[in-house]
């Protein structure tokens, strides 16, 4: 048995079906972004590609952590 998704990532599933785009493609927007931010990125999001307010600040969330995470040695 599996433990539920929590976090950022329990958002991953209705971002896909309400966007259309996979979550991977998102990622590599921001990322691709020059806004380095938090805040920025999620009001961009929200104004230039019309995603909510939840959806853009996980999607910011998760990609942030991941680009801060040292990998291990």
């Amino acid at each position: 048995m599996t433990a539920p998704v929590k976090g950022p990532a329990a958002y991953f599933p209705s971002i896909e079906k309400k966007y259309g785009r996979p979550v991977a493609e998102w990622k590599d927007l921001i990322r691709s972004s020059p806004l380095t931010r938090h805040m920025e990125l999620v009001a961009w999001l929200k104004t230039d590609h019309g995603l909510g307010h939840g959806h853009a600040n996980a999607l910011v969330a998760h990609t942030l952590a991941e680009n801060t995470t040292v990998p291990e040695q």
